[in-house]
């Protein structure tokens, strides 16, 4: 990565940035104490004010938002500016309960696309690139998040959005982009419809993906990078937070995302107690936002599960790779077990497509877990059954616990073109 590449915020030293830091964070919280009776009233309780906070360190003393905060204000309950002022609304998708909306004033709208911007560049993206965005498009932040971050770099966007896996090849084969923009199990899916079709996709003019939206692990980089013939990269962020352009993984290290701490304030803490814990120690990711006008969030619990690292490309911080979250953290039998952990395995075995799903139900007073894998459209029954076998003893040997394995004809779980649902739990109905 060249210097000239670099804008003003990336050429920052630790100290400045410490500065720069805590004068935007200083103004968060009073902006949210003034405006946001949620906030005033969780800040009153906590016996804090915005003026408490003198040193970075002292944001400690400031109470969490979590999702359901969110959700008890719904739909308008936290913003921070008028509604005149608000140019765009985002929501989750409400599937587990009220969505999760977001709103954005203009300036919100601005730095959001300077971020994205910004990572695009970190991940090997250049002006006059041809970006194939597959995220969705509409309430979900993926699809209008990575549109506007593309054409802020200068580069030439086709808004394929989700769905239609066919002519998503086609359009591929077609406008020859350069770069794509999807989740990583959309990818794999893609990448099934060109095989299906008799294409080549290591021959296509994809250079980069910038995969996000899901945890996904080395494997599936090795997995993807090898039969497309591109640069995998991980781009990270969240709704509540901002979108994507949260943080971004560097094409030419690879090695963790870099946070980009100039607008978004990280900390890792204890999932349990809520301690903070110090860089390098794995826990749960929280943010606080600096810059964002209409929905400023004060330490906001993500459940995802990471660690913070010095920087590497960049001075800023870098988060590893998500490992998973912890509400899809399975305990199974006192084991802990994420999804992640599973894909590692079916990843590495033959005869089976990289589409699973686990299933949870409860057999008398014990829970049990089936990993339900699709096999490869030219798997031999034979080598169905020994797959089976190698998935179950690779999860006792490597995890420590006992499961069920069902090796299920291709197509046959159920696809998502955002998130795909890894976790079933049918205990409730048992």
């Amino acid at each position: 990565m060249t210097e000239d590449l670099l804008d003003g915020g990336e050429r920052l030293g630790r100290e400045e940035l410490a500065a720069l830091q805590l004068e935007r964070l200083r103004a968060t919280l009073r902006h949210a104490y003034e405006n946001v009776e949620f906030y005033r009233r969780s800040f009153d309780a906590a016996g804090v004010g915005p003026d408490d906070c003198r040193t970075l360190a002292d944001l400690a003393r400031f109470p969490f938002t979590a999702k359901s905060d969110l959700r008890d204000h719904y739909p308008f309950g936290m913003f921070a500016v008028d509604e005149s002022r608000i140019r765009r609304i985002h929501a989750s998708s409400g599937t587990t309960g009220l969505p999760t909306v977001v709103g954005y004033t203009e300036g919100d709208l601005d730095v959001w696309a300077d971020v994205v911007a910004r990572s695009l560049r970190a991940a090997g993206v250049r002006p006059g690139h041809k970006v194939h965005v597959a995220y969705g498009y509409g309430l979900f932040t993926g699809g209008l998040g990575a549109h506007y971050g593309a054409e802020r770099l200068g580069c030439t966007v086709i808004p394929a959005s989700g769905g239609m896996t066919a002519r998503q090849v086609r359009l591929i084969q077609d406008f020859r982009p350069e770069v794509i923009m999807v989740t990583p199990s959309y990818m794999l899916t893609l990448l099934d419809e060109f095989e299906r079709q008799g294409v080549d996709p290591r021959a296509t003019s994809l250079e980069v993906g910038v995969f996000g939206a899901e945890p996904w692990t080395e494997e599936m980089r090795k997995e993807i990078e090898e039969r497309f013939a591109i640069d995998a990269v991980d781009i990270y962020g969240l709704s509540e937070v901002m979108g994507p352009g949260v943080a971004q993984e560097c094409v030419e290290t690879k090695d963790g995302l870099h946070i980009w701490e100039d607008h978004f304030y990280p900390e890792i803490v204890d999932p349990f107690t809520g301690e903070v814990l110090p860089d390098g120690e794995e826990g749960e990711l929280v943010f606080t936002s600096l810059t964002k006008e209409a929905m400023p969030v004060i330490r906001y619990r993500t459940r995802d599960l990471t660690r913070l690292l010095p920087g590497t490309a960049r001075v800023f911080r870098r988060m590893e790779k998500v490992t998973g979250r912890s509400d899809d953290m399975i305990i199974l039998r006192g084991v802990n077990l994420f999804p992640t952990q599973i894909e590692e395995i079916v990843l590495r075995t033959p005869a089976v497509a990289p589409h699973f799903q686990l299933r949870l139900t409860r057999e008398g007073r014990l829970d049990a877990l089936t990993v339900r894998v699709e096999a490869r459209a030219d798997a031999t029954p034979g080598q169905r059954v020994e797959a089976a076998r190698t998935i179950a003893a690779a999860v006792k040997d490597g995890i420590g616990v006992s499961v069920g394995v069902e090796v299920v004809d291709p197509e046959t779980l159920e696809r998502s073109v955002g998130k795909i649902r890894r976790i079933v739990d049918l205990r409730e109905s048992a």
